[in-house]
């Protein structure tokens, strides 16, 4: 897209009697068709500057919905979310880095004139939360390539910030210097940076990769914010000295306050250390417009917070043996938050509250669940569209990527409707149907103003997720991701030598970056950093015994290993040769339904996922039957081959067979495989117990009929009377998980059928056969962009620590599992949590 959306658009809602009306009121209540939302508030905030406007909602995921919406009509650069602590009311753990760098953001950019957002979104419990620092004192540093600054003055003001330092940088709100070369990651940035410094002038300033710490592209400039919003300053370290005597039961967190102590969990002591209450509502100039996007909601929602901290600080008080009623208040009540200050005060709600509530005519596409999950195969879609176009409305068709705009162009076009041929708007909505990316979360219909935008979700019933997700750097070589000082590693000539670190040399007048090998006596090898594919971690469970540089010794170690691998490959000689010969099914090439399909995926793939997808459909499209193994942590993208791989061999009209461990997983896949087919005519059911046995036999019948494309099962599948019409690929996911009864039932329904095997921990004889290479093995070792690490805690039973853990995840609008080993007192256990 080009251009915000907004700007293609009419300009129907100011010029409509119904704003014009409460324009300018001090208060307002607007009655707006949920659909048509992110519209109007859009409308409203470019006629409202130079003051930006304010939307607040009750819960986070509706801030990133209608933030998502309002960036795709305004652009990005005009619209801020403004997030909320991850944390719970007194918990000692410290918010996410990226959390409070980016509500540091927004206050910055609202106490300077010229870089004021046109829309601050914020959820209740971010709008409700004191500021942890003084809004006229935050400051950012502004690094521009070609600019003259201090090095040391530069590494001070990112400790005041609050930034570590670090050997290697490798996560948010951290820095490295070596010589000339600074690397930090800021707080508000997808991607670390490096400062290469000539003397006091910025040289270059460029993006780099985690993984293996290789620079990518240039930037012109970038705005460092603090890490951390509460650090000790002098005023916090007074107090802090004040409260060792007068709160003796935090005397710990005082004292490490009071030295100025940066730690894990600080931001907990922030209520008893401010000098006075700071919102973010306070930032805002006299007049400035807030709309509150179902207050009602917003007040139950702010009621309940301030009853979770009284719970969480009467809790705490008498673990602490403390006054529960000195605890200050992280949270400020509804009354105080928008009540009193000097705000227009507007409020919308989709169903009016009163008979005060002014009303825009909107209208959206209906129940998302009454549309059939076929997607663009919904002749009532169609027809409608055609009724819309016929009545003279002007009709804006929004994809969320070029792919799926393609297939939808194509699609439309087929069954009659015109639409014009670019597929990002260059001006004015032309007359009839037209077709932009933008990836909203719904459409609507403005029946007054002759205009109807429909998004590719509600034409497809494919789910739309945002993703933030950055590009990374093609690289074939990520083994120094894990590696510290002191890890083994093996130099392809030279043998097993010890990681001493990295260290910057001069030599002819440049600085190179080398890494540092420490073989036996004092042999030393400062191997260059572009060279790093000549080594690899060593791998081996004993420790080893470091080689000498020059010596016998390792080319021995080699010729030894050279002989054992020839024995092993006679060996295998004889399983190759049966396997190879065995007839198999070799699939087509990708169709362009399967390059739409991938085009869909809501994130950047990571470049291991892109390695092995390619792996898979060479072996697929070979004519020999594929028997390969994907190893990868949860969450590295596993589903996502797996549905790539399906999709290839449905397109060529073969079934496809997934087998699972459990019915939950079973469910999950289902879900998803749905969700990704949605678009495409493609059939997918489960079996497993929670069918009853009349769609049992309707699933059956279908498998064997053809009728159903893609199975998801549990051990179901691997039942007699389960008969396939022509399976081409067989799915085994969390293989590990399978006993010998069960391998032997699948090993009856895989001659000739491709075989792709999950799993997150392969079993010893598993991983020996595909190093051995019987099997082929592929190995994702690469986190998606963001992830957040799994957290595991292991303790005795304890009811509070639990009604903790489920507050906060409810909290954060997310999901909880219960996991109880007892069936017949599980309704009891359910009971008592609830």
């Amino acid at each position: 897209m080009s251009r915000p959306l907004l700007e293609y658009l009419p300009d129907f809602l100011v010029e409509e009697q119904v704003l014009i009306s409460v324009s300018g009121s001090q208060s307002a209540a607007l009655v707006i068709p949920e659909s048509a939302w992110g519209i109007t508030l859009a409308t409203i905030a470019r006629h409202e500057k130079p003051s930006p406007l304010l939307v607040v909602t009750a819960t986070r995921n509706e801030a990133e919905n209608l933030t998502s919406d309002l960036k795709n009509y305004l652009g990005s650069e005009q619209v801020e979310i403004f997030p909320a602590w991850e944390t719970l009311p007194f918990e000692r753990v410290s918010p996410a880095i990226e959390t409070m760098g980016q509500r540091m953001k927004v206050v910055y950019r609202l106490t300077q004139a010229a870089q004021l957002p046109t829309v601050i979104v914020a959820s209740s419990r971010a709008l409700a939360q004191h500021l942890a620092f003084r809004p006229e004192e935050l400051t950012r540093l502004l690094i521009r390539s070609g600019s003259t600054t201090e090095q040391e003055k530069l590494i001070d003001e990112l400790v005041a910030f609050g930034y570590r330092r670090e050997y290697q940088v490798e996560h948010r709100g951290e820095f490295a210097v070596r010589g000339s070369i600074l690397d930090i990651w800021p707080s508000t940035t997808q991607t670390p940076l490096r400062i290469d410094f000539w003397g006091d002038v910025v040289d270059r300033l460029c993006e780099f990769g985690v993984a293996d710490q290789r620079t990518t592209s240039d930037r012109p400039e970038v705005e460092v914010f603090p890490c951390r919003e509460f650090i000790p300053t002098g005023t916090v370290r007074t107090n802090a000295e004040a409260l060792i005597h007068s709160q003796r039961w935090g005397k710990e967190q005082w004292e490490r306050l009071a030295a100025g102590e940066l730690f894990d969990g600080m931001e907990s002591w922030m209520p008893w250390l401010i000098d006075e209450e700071r919102l973010l509502s306070d930032l805002l100039d006299e007049g400035s417009l807030v709309v509150t996007v179902e207050p009602r909601r917003l007040r139950d929602r702010i009621t309940d917070l301030r009853n979770e901290e009284q719970e969480s600080a009467r809790a705490l008080a008498a673990t602490w043996n403390a006054d529960d009623s000195s605890f200050p208040k992280l949270y400020t009540d509804w009354e105080r938050l928008l009540k009193e200050s000097s705000v227009s005060l507007w409020t919308m709600d989709a169903v009016a509250a009163n008979q005060d509530g002014k009303t825009i005519a909107a209208s959206g596409w209906g129940n998302r669940q009454s549309w059939s999950i076929k997607g663009v195969q919904n002749s009532k879609i169609v027809a409608r569209l055609k009724t819309l176009l016929a009545d003279g409305f002007k009709v804006v068709v929004t994809a969320d990527g070029e792919g799926s705009a393609q297939s939808l162009f194509r699609y439309l076009s087929a069954e009659g409707i015109t639409l014009a041929k670019e597929l990002t708007l260059n001006g004015p909505i032309p007359s009839g149907a037209c077709m932009t990316v933008a990836s909203l979360e719904r459409g609507f219909l403005l029946s007054d103003f002759k205009l109807a935008v429909v998004t590719e979700t509600e034409l497809t019933g494919r789910y739309r997720t945002r993703r933030n997700s950055r590009l990374r750097r093609s690289s074939d070589i990520r083994i120094f991701e894990d590696l510290s000082v002191g890890d083994h590693v093996v130099h392809e000539h030279h043998g097993i030598a010890r990681f001493g670190g990295l260290t910057t040399r001069t030599l002819g007048g440049s600085n190179r970056d080398y890494l540092i090998l420490e073989y036996r006596g004092t042999d030393r090898l400062y191997l260059p950093t572009d060279q790093i594919e000549s080594i690899r971690p060593y791998s081996s469970g004993e420790k080893p015994t470091l080689s000498r540089m020059g010596g016998a010794d390792w080319e021995r170690s080699k010729t030894k290993v050279r002989s054992a691998v020839s024995e092993v490959a006679d060996e295998l000689v004889a399983l190759y040769k049966e396997r190879m010969t065995t007839e198999g099914r070799a699939f087509n090439e990708d169709t362009p339904w399967q390059r739409e399909l991938e085009q869909s995926f809501p994130y950047q793939e990571t470049e291991d996922q892109i390695k092995v997808i390619k792996e898979v459909k060479n072996d697929m499209e070979r004519s020999a039957p594929m028997d390969r193994l994907i190893c990868g942590d949860v969450g590295f993208g596993k589903t996502e081959i797996a549905v790539r791989a399906a999709f290839k061999a449905v397109q060529d009209g073969f079934q496809v067979a997934i087998l699972v461990p459990t019915t939950l997983l079973a469910q999950q896949h289902l879900e998803t495989f749905r969700s990704r087919f949605a678009a495409y005519p493609v059939r997918v059911e489960m079996l497993s117990r929670f069918l009853d046995s009349r769609d049992v036999r309707r699933v059956v019948r279908g498998l064997a009929d053809g009728s159903v494309d893609v199975v998801i099962g549990t051990h179901r599948l691997l039942s007699d009377d389960v008969k396939y019409l022509q399976l081409g690929l067989l799915i085994v996911d969390e293989e590990q998980r399978f006993g010998v009864k069960h391998k032997e039932a699948i090993k009856g329904i895989r001659t000739g059928v491709d075989v792709l095997s999950m799993t997150a921990t392969p079993i010893p004889r598993t991983l020996e056969m595909s190093l051995t290479g019987i099997r082929d093995l592929s190995v994702i070792e690469t986190p998606p962009a963001d992830r957040q690490p799994i957290l595991t805690f292991v303790g005795d039973y304890d009811e509070s620590a639990i009604a903790e853990a489920i507050r906060r995840e409810l909290l954060r609008d997310g999901q909880v599992f219960f996991v109880h080993n007892r069936v017949k007192d599980i309704q009891q256990v359910a009971e008592r949590i609830c």
